[in-house]
């Protein structure tokens, strides 16, 4: 066990990167030609902002993360509705799958409308990180969070995984900083992007939209 910890650590710490990296791959996507963007992001994010606010105290009231919530679309598609990768879709990313599997957990709400459908997807990315959010068991909302958008880029199940994983080295599995996110079994691939999401999201991101209302996750890095 000694040694399959040690490995872990290692591909992890292979895979790690910094909030200011993420935010200058976003940047560059944003201004190179046939990136994303033929316009500023903080246009687009203004058209959804609205929309975004509503969906988010809709489920989680006055202190819904909105910020979190915001940062989050910033890092999926920089808003743009019309976002493909090899394999999701649209303003939040949704893959084929997902966006199959939820519309069964929420055939009220989801039941109609796709990826591409601008409002489908911010209310699809909150109802999501709510249902995620209540089956993560963490330290505290920060470590939570965390743990949730890693659970939503890379899947319930490998958070789980990594959780067990932490506990079995001897590390705290209710706490994701400096924890969880240090111990993987992954691909080195999907280690790299796995932890850089969360951080991106919440330190890099999140600051740009804390004018939009609701309680930030996390507090500023030092």
């Amino acid at each position: 066990m000694r040694i399959a910890c040690f490995l872990a650590l290692v591909i992890a710490a292979a895979g790690c990167h910094t909030a200011s990296a993420a935010d200058d791959w976003q940047g560059a996507r944003e201004n190179r030609p046939g990136g994303f963007a033929r316009e500023p992001w903080q246009g687009r994010a203004k058209a959804y902002q609205r929309a975004l606010i509503r969906e988010a105290r809709l489920e989680l009231g006055l202190n819904a993360p909105i910020p979190l919530f915001a940062g989050q679309i910033h890092q999926e598609s920089l808003w743009r509705a019309d976002a493909r990768s090899a394999y999701a879709n649209g303003l939040t990313q949704f893959t084929p799958e997902t966006e199959a599997w939820i519309k069964t957990v929420f055939p009220q709400e989801l039941g109609v409308g796709n990826a591409f459908n601008p409002q489908w997807a911010i209310r699809a990315l909150v109802k999501y990180d709510h249902w995620l959010y209540q089956r993560i068991k963490a330290a505290n909302d920060c470590e939570r969070w965390a743990m949730t958008l890693s659970a939503y880029n890379g899947g319930l199940g490998w958070l789980q995984r990594d959780q067990r994983l932490t506990a079995q080295c001897g590390s705290n599995p209710a706490y994701w900083w400096g924890s969880v996110e240090r111990y993987s079994r992954r691909a080195k691939w999907a280690i790299k992007e796995n932890r850089g999401y969360p951080r991106a999201i919440i330190y890099a991101h999140q600051p740009h939209y804390l004018g939009w209302g609701g309680v930030r996750v996390c507090a500023p890095q030092s």
